[in-house]
C-alpha cells in the first residue's frame, strides 16, 4: 500500500475544436445553425455510394493551428476509418487521421497567470493535431423519453489536439485549456464556444507512484463543457484513484462522465484500445498532399498569439497581469483595447476600465463581439478623468448613463451638472469641517497612524457627492493636519 503523499496525478487532454469553415469536411453542406436535419446530404448521411470531397479551407485551418502550437506539419498525411457503432454515427465509422496526422510534436508553454497561479508554469507537449469529421447530435427528450438524432452536425470539420501526459493538477489542466482556446480563437479557426460543443474536451486521468516513469491505468472523462467542471472532475477522479491505490486496490481503465449535481465521476463503459476501433486507410480518399505554398500562407496568418500579447501589454503598456490575462481572453476584447490606445487612451486607465466596468456588458458571438459604447466615446470619457475634470467614481456613473441613453460623456455631464470640484477654497472648507467632526481620527493621524487618512478622504468625497478632486483632497487634508 502507498500513502497518498507518495502518489502523483498524471493528466492528458484531448480537445475537439470545430473549425470555422462555411461547409463540412467532406461535402458542401453548410455548417451554420439551422433547423434540425436541414443541412444533410448523401455524403454526410453516410448513404451507400456517396463519395467524400475534402474541404481545403479546413486543411488550411488545421495547418494554421499546428503552426501556432509549434508543430511539425506533415506535407503528406492520410485519412483512416475509425469503426464503431453508435446511433449518431451514420456511416458506422468516423473518417479521421490516425496513422499519419496533419501535425505532430508541438508545444504549449504555460506561464503563471492571475487566474491559475504558479501551478500553471509548465511546458505541455502537443503529441498530434489531426483532422476528422464530427458525429451527429443526439437529443434526449426527458418528457417523452425519446432520443432523436439531428444530422446537421454530422461531417462538420474538427481538429483533435492531443496533449502529452504532462499536466499534474486541475489548475494546470484548466490553464492549458484556457490558453489553447484563446489561441484557436485569436488565429480565427474556432469560436471557443463550450456550451454548444464547438470546443469540447476529454481528460485522461491516472495516478502513479512519485518517481515512476510508467503510466497507471487511466480513466477518460468525456465531453466536459466548462473549465470549472473540468477542474472539479479531475480533482474528484484523482482523489478516487489515489484512495483506491492507497488501499491496495486496482484502478480499472474506463470511460466516465462528470455528474455536477452529485460532484462525482460515473462509469459509462470500459475504455477501448486503438485496436478495438479497427483502423484502416480510408479507401475513398487519396493521401492528403498539402498544396504548394499553403504552409507559408498559413504561417503569415497566425499573427500575434495571446500569450505574446499578454507579455506586450505588461511590458510596453504597464498593464497588470490580471488585466492582461482578461484582455487576451477574447480577440475582440484585445482589439477594442488596442484601438482605444490608438485613439489616445492611457493604457493602464483604459485596461482597468475595460476589465472592471465595460467588459460585463460585452456580448460575444463567436470570435466577434458587440460593445456597449464604441472606442471613441470611451476615450473621450477617460480623457476627462486624466484631465481632472471628472473623478473616476463620477466617470463610472457617467458611463452607465452613456450606455443607457446612448449619448457621449459631455452630454451626460451637461444634463446632470456633473463636474469635479476643483476650487481650492471650497475643498479646504469641506476638509476643515471633516477634521472638526472627526477629532479622534484626526488625532490618530497626527500620532502617526497615516492609514487613517483614507477614512478622512472618504468623508470629504461623501460630503461632495464624489465630485471633489481626490488629489487635492489628499493634499489639503495632509496640509491641514500637519500644520
Amino acid at each position: 500500500m502507498l500513502a497518498l503523499s507518495e502518489l502523483e496525478t498524471i493528466i492528458g487532454v484531448e480537445v475537439h475544436a470545430r473549425l470555422l469553415t462555411r461547409t463540412k469536411l467532406f461535402c458542401r453542406c453548410g455548417t451554420q445553425p439551422s433547423a434540425p436535419n436541414t443541412r444533410v446530404c448523401p455524403v454526410c448521411a453516410g448513404l451507400p455510394g456517396a463519395l467524400p470531397s475534402l474541404n481545403e479551407a479546413a486543411v488550411a485551418m488545421g495547418v494554421r493551428a499546428g503552426l501556432a502550437l509549434g508543430c511539425t506539419i506533415n506535407a503528406t498525411s492520410r485519412f483512416d476509418r475509425k469503426s464503431y457503432f453508435y446511433p449518431d454515427l451514420p456511416k458506422g465509422f468516423q473518417c479521421t487521421q490516425y496513422a499519419v496526422p496533419l501535425c505532430e510534436r508541438g508545444r504549449l508553454e504555460l506561464e503563471a497567470s492571475a487566474r491559475d497561479g504558479a501551478a500553471s508554469r509548465r511546458s505541455v507537449g502537443i503529441r498530434r493535431i489531426h483532422l476528422e469529421e464530427d458525429a451527429a447530435k443526439s437529443v434526449h427528450e426527458a418528457a417523452s423519453g425519446r432520443s432523436l438524432i439531428d444530422f446537421n452536425r454530422a461531417g462538420a470539420p474538427l481538429i483533435e489536439i492531443v496533449s502529452e501526459p504532462d499536466l499534474r493538477s486541475s489548475s494546470e489542466a484548466s490553464a492549458y485549456l484556457r490558453a489553447l482556446r484563446s489561441a484557436l480563437m485569436f488565429i480565427g479557426v474556432n469560436d471557443g464556444n463550450l456550451e454548444d460543443g464547438s470546443f469540447r474536451c476529454d481528460v485522461n486521468v491516472s495516478v502513479r507512484p512519485r518517481g515512476s516513469d510508467a503510466l497507471g491505468a487511466r480513466c477518460e472523462l468525456k465531453n466536459i463543457n466548462s473549465f470549472r467542471f473540468v477542474a472539479r472532475a479531475i480533482e474528484v477522479e484523482s482523489r478516487k484513484q489515489r484512495e483506491a491505490l492507497s488501499r491496495g486496490e486496482r484502478v480499472r481503465q474506463c470511460t466516465k462522465q462528470y455528474n455536477a449535481e452529485r460532484d462525482d465521476t460515473v462509469v459509462l463503459r470500459e475504455k477501448g484500445e486503438a485496436e478495438d476501433y479497427r483502423y484502416f486507410a480510408e479507401p475513398d480518399l487519396p493521401p492528403l498532399v498539402l498544396p504548394e505554398g499553403m504552409i507559408a500562407r498559413e504561417r503569415a496568418r497566425v499573427g500575434e498569439l495571446p500569450w505574446d500579447k499578454r507579455a506586450r501589454y505588461q511590458r510596453d503598456c504597464g498593464v497588470s497581469l490580471e488585466s492582461a490575462d482578461t484582455l487576451v481572453e477574447h480577440p475582440a476584447l484585445a482589439r477594442y483595447f488596442e484601438r482605444s490606445i490608438a485613439l489616445g487612451a492611457t493604457p493602464v486607465r483604459a485596461a482597468n476600465f475595460i476589465v472592471n466596468e465595460l467588459r460585463r456588458e460585452v456580448r460575444y458571438s463567436g470570435v466577434e463581439a458587440s460593445f456597449p459604447i464604441d472606442e471613441a466615446r470611451l476615450v473621450e470619457l477617460l480623457a476627462l478623468v486624466d484631465e481632472g475634470a471628472l473623478s473616476l467614481k463620477l466617470a463610472k456613473d457617467v458611463y452607465r448613463r452613456m450606455v443607457s441613453d446612448r449619448v457621449n460623456a459631455s452630454a451626460v455631464i451637461d444634463a446632470l451638472g456633473l463636474s469635479v470640484i476643483d476650487d481650492d477654497a471650497r475643498i479646504e472648507a469641506v476638509c476643515v469641517g471633516v477634521i472638526r467632526d472627526n477629532p479622534r481620527q484626526a488625532d490618530s493621524f497626527r500620532a502617526g497612524k497615516k492609514g487613517i487618512l483614507g477614512f478622512l478622504v472618504g468623508a470629504v468625497m461623501k460630503a461632495t457627492d464624489g465630485r471633489a478632486s481626490p488629489e487635492k483632497v489628499n493634499a489639503t487634508l495632509i496640509r491641514l493636519l500637519e500644520r
